[in-house]
């Protein structure tokens, strides 16, 4: 199962960095963050496919969050700068079995493992 850690409070203005690896015995050709806040659906944020190290961002967060590898192989981390409040929300990591084209890695159906969530806060 994918491991997410990172979660916290933070003020409006603020960083934290998520973190999630996936366990070595999947396979993983890329891996995504989405996002669900209190009474709304869940929505994609960022993604990374392996094969060509392509990034992929939703508008809301595009300039003010990075997506990257670590070193360790299958883990992904998400860097998260200049928070809002509307950022509040669980973030949780996928992994993706296949290359796809980037614009499918927006989509749930892209990913067959998925980790528990992490809770941001981000106070006004």
């Amino acid at each position: 199962q994918l491991q997410a850690s990172g979660g916290g409070l933070v003020q409006a203005g603020g960083s934290l960095r998520l973190s999630c690896a996936a366990p070595g015995d999947i396979t993983t050709h890329g891996m995504g963050w989405f996002r669900q806040a209190p009474g709304k659906d869940r929505e994609f944020v960022a993604a990374m496919r392996w094969s060509d190290r392509g990034k992929y961002y939703a508008d809301s967060v595009k300039g003010r969050f990075t997506i990257g590898r670590d070193n360790a192989k299958n883990t992904v981390y998400l860097q998260m700068n200049s928070l809002k409040p509307e950022d509040t929300a669980v973030y949780t990591c996928a992994s993706s079995p296949r290359t796809y084209i980037s614009s499918y890695y927006r989509r749930s159906a892209a990913y067959d493992s998925w980790g528990q969530g992490t809770l941001v806060t981000v106070s006004s």
